[in-house]
């Protein structure tokens, strides 16, 4: 199907949903990535499946991450680094309590 078609299937008029079909919209939501709602042959709103919400919201925090490291990494950071020692030391801390600490594993 061409992308044009594809998206001219996604078209959802609002009056449809004051006609009762708003569960048939729901259902078809379900099996498609985005529905695009007209009010007046103009888009107003876009109904996505939760699939679709939950990657698109992951993808915008993992955005924000890169460019929270890129700035990081960026900006003079060396200057602005604590050494470990004296991190502990304001925890009264020592190398042998994360000895003996229990070992964490990351997947």
């Amino acid at each position: 199907m061409s992308p044009l078609a594809d998206a001219i299937d996604r078209l959802v008029p609002i009056t449809l949903f004051n006609k009762g079909q708003s569960s048939r919209i729901f259902e078809r939501v379900k099996t498609e990535r985005e529905l695009i709602v007209l009010k007046n042959n103009a888009p107003v709103a876009v109904i996505l499946s939760l699939d679709e919400y939950r990657r698109l919201k992951e993808a915008d925090e993992d955005l924000c991450l890169l460019q929270l490291a890129d700035e990081r990494m960026q900006g003079d950071w060396e200057s602005r680094a604590i050494p470990a020692a004296e991190i502990w030391a304001k925890y009264g801390l020592s190398e042998a309590d994360l000895d003996d600490s229990l070992e964490i594993e990351f997947e």
